[in-house]
């Protein structure tokens, strides 16, 4: 048998690789501005107890903060992305633990700066806006400070809590250690015969095969993994939810969900009516795994059949060249400033680290500093589903690029609730670019049953998340420990519910939940749906009023931070504060079913993979 072997970074060529090192030519320089970070530390750490003695005071201290983070978050995103080249490194291991470090101190020495700025009063810092102009740019962020007034401890306790949070957060990093590094999960031999890596990227390859013993077999071995690691992994997410649990109750917050939403000023009513709506349409959902079922032609419908596409139109695959000129193709209603500087950014700059290689870290993602380009870690394999990421991760470099070009260092970040938005218009722009070129019924319905998977994967899927995470903070914050059959029952309930009596129940599912990274950053996964359905909507308005809605969504991407998120989104012309967007992305997937089903029925032979005229 032939044995295909990942490569190792070396074997990947240097064109394929992001450009790094325009952040840093000599690499010494990082730990220098580790330094300099620390040096601005000491002189913010001085200021305490002066801060709020003038308008002058005041500025001096938030620059000096801004300064000094700017050099310490450069430094940070470089060595994180050196780590994730290959978490096997030693080098940048070390490396990533020493920004990390730099950072945390960075943290602890200005931690007083906020409790500082809420001993005062919104008179006396109406009046420095008054004083000192410069102060200006900064009324946003003391505005926000000022909205977390009654949430913020003493400046000791500020000071211990930025100190030990290196230690105190360190779930995240340890589980991406266990699960990047040294978890091994062997091979496959695939429908040619040929032995493969079974690694997270080539595991949905694997789960897309049209050979159900391939399927079944990655399924089984990935799980199986997992599930050896069961009370270590039960553990570490415990000590994460426990962590939230205790820093909530620190700071006078009714529970850790209400201390995540509060500082980007979301109501819990958000959080909730996505649940309560996703629920409304799971029958469309059992709808749909009858009619996957019935189009794979299966007596029993698992777990490990849900990512394969019950139509292949062909056997497509594309270079990252090709694909950069497809997506390019699909974004020209985007206008063309915006996809010349994706391309330069993809082709000429190097924004993108494309291959796969032996201790990558899996997935994909969109990093960057203020300072440096919005770069994008890939897996890519050529697939149609790689063509989404690509333009996904694009969507969030750009919404960075647009963000960065346009506001101060200290709005030049997302919130994540607004983050997804961005990623999720440009795939719909690519899903209604192939919809609308195509009459071929096998195509269309191929499709139209890739993107019911996207609201499958992005609202239903990440709904069911947020839903057991809130479960278990709830467990948690009700006095329960999280066990792990706590976990692994409460995880196969809510699977069991989200699928459907169609869905033939399987035990090793109840182990998904520890392959979720996305669980160490708490009550994230919801904003994918809320950022699907805001995202649905603002792509319709692009396409159907064209220029208009288009100079809407750009001056948006340019916002950044510069207000709370729902702000943000009404200048694209969507308000997330009422259900209206999540309803009517659910009411597309119900329409999308329908068609589908009208569509396949009578038509379809799933064993040959044919339509029959």
């Amino acid at each position: 048998m032939n044995t295909v072997k990942q490569k190792t970074r070396a074997e990947i060529p240097e064109e394929y690789k992001w450009n790094i090192s325009a952040m840093y030519p000599d690499e010494s320089d990082v730990d220098r501005d580790m330094e300099i970070a620390g040096t601005y530390g000491k002189k913010l750490a001085e200021m305490q107890g002066s801060v709020m003695n003038s308008a002058d005071s005041l500025l001096q201290a938030l620059e000096t903060y801004a300064e000094g983070m700017r050099y310490a978050e450069n430094a940070f995103v470089y060595a994180h992305m050196k780590h994730d080249e290959d978490n096997a490194d030693s080098k940048y291991t070390e490396m990533y633990g020493r920004a990390v470090s730099a950072i945390t101190r960075f943290s602890a020495d200005a931690s007083f700066l906020e409790p500082e700025i809420l001993s005062s009063d919104a008179e006396t810092i109406d009046g420095y806006f008054s004083e000192n102009s410069g102060l200006e740019k900064y009324r946003f962020m003391i505005d926000q400070i000022m909205h977390g007034k009654d949430h913020v401890l003493t400046t000791d306790q500020e000071y211990v809590l930025a100190s030990m949070n290196e230690v105190l957060k360190s779930s995240g990093s340890i589980y991406s250690a266990l699960c990047d590094a040294d978890m091994v999960f062997g091979t496959i031999t695939d429908s040619d015969g040929k032995i493969r890596d079974l690694t997270h990227s080539t595991y949905i390859g694997f789960m897309e095969s049209n050979d159900r013993r391939v399927r079944k077999e990655a399924f089984d071995k990935m799980y199986e993994t997992y599930r050896s690691h069961n009370n270590a992994l039960a553990a570490l997410y415990g000590t994460n939810v426990r962590y939230d649990a205790a820093n909530a109750k620190l700071r006078s917050y009714s529970s850790s969900l209400e201390a995540s939403l509060a500082p980007a000023n979301i109501p819990l009513s958000v959080y909730d009516s996505l649940l309560a709506s996703v629920h409304e349409h799971l029958p469309a959902m059992y709808k749909y795994v009858s009619i996957r079922k019935r189009l794979l032609g299966l007596d029993d419908m698992s777990m490990w059949d849900v990512y394969v596409p019950v139509a292949s139109p062909d056997d497509s695959k594309y270079t990252f060249e090709e694909a950069v000129d497809l997506i390019s193709e699909a974004l020209a209603p985007m206008g063309e400033e915006y996809v010349s500087v994706l391309r330069k950014g993809l082709l000429e700059e190097k924004w993108a680290d494309v291959f796969e290689n032996k201790g990558k870290t899996s997935g994909a993602y969109s990093f960057g500093s203020y300072d440096s380009y919005p770069y994008m870690l890939l897996n890519f394999t050529g697939k149609l589903r790689d063509l989404f990421t690509l333009i996904h991760e694009s969507g969030h470099s750009m919404h960075s690029y647009y963000t960065r070009s346009s506001q101060p260092y200290i709005y030049g970040d997302h919130s994540i609730f607004t983050a997804e938005v961005a990623s999720t218009v440009n795939e719909n722009l690519l899903m209604r670019y192939l919809l609308d070129r195509t009459d071929d019924p096998k195509l269309l319905s191929y499709l139209i049953n890739f993107y019911i998977d996207e609201f499958k994967g992005t609202v239903f899927r990440q709904t069911m998340f947020a839903e057991f995470e809130k479960a278990a903070h709830e467990y948690v914050e009700h006095g329960g420990s999280l066990s792990a059959e706590w976990l692994n029952n409460e995880y196969d309930r809510l699977n069991t519910l989200y699928f459907g009596p169609d869905m033939t129940h399987d035990d090793m599912i109840q182990y998904e939940w520890s392959r979720i990274p996305h669980f160490y950053s708490s009550y994230y996964v919801y904003q994918y749906a809320t950022g699907f359905s805001a995202a649905t909507a603002i792509a319709h308005n692009i396409l159907t009023e064209g220029e208009a809605a288009r100079d809407r969504y750009i001056e948006f991407l340019r916002t950044g931070s510069s207000d709370y998120p729902i702000e943000l989104l009404r200048i694209a012309g969507v308000d997330m504060d009422t259900p209206q967007p999540v309803m009517t992305a659910l009411d597309t997937f119900d329409e999308l079913v329908e068609r589908l089903d009208t569509l396949t029925k009578g038509y379809f032979n799933a064993k040959k993979n044919l339509y029959i005229q």
